[in-house]
């Protein structure tokens, strides 16, 4: 598997499966059209691409969540009476909000 993350677009998976198809076929019958090849290579570049952005934008999110937590901690455990409920509260949110992160990256394979 290659080292690059790719976000296709669902328009994108269709097409390039049908243009893998088509090649596969042209393949067999040894009449193989080189549109068809940069095609797809046109479609993994912009995967590519958006796949970066993707990839940044989760690792930043990853991070605010994880600085988020921390900051939820340390007002804890600085908060007495009243205010440390709330400051319990907060904290419980921040740690979903940093699993769903970590998920979110798992998930993409990062």
């Amino acid at each position: 598997m290659s080292e690059v993350y790719r976000s296709y677009t669902p328009a994108e998976k269709r097409k390039r499966a049908w243009l893998i198809l088509r090649d596969v076929k042209q393949a067999a019958a040894d009449a193989v059209d080189p549109k068809i090849e940069r095609q797809i290579d046109r479609i993994d570049a912009a995967a590519a691409e958006r796949g970066q952005r993707e990839a940044v934008a989760l690792f930043r999110q990853d991070e605010k969540a994880k600085a988020a937590l921390a900051a939820a901690r340390a007002a804890e455990r600085a908060a007495r009476g009243k205010d440390r409920a709330a400051a319990r509260d907060a904290r419980a949110e921040a740690e979903k909000r940093a699993r769903a992160t970590e998920k979110a990256l798992r998930r993409a394979g990062l």
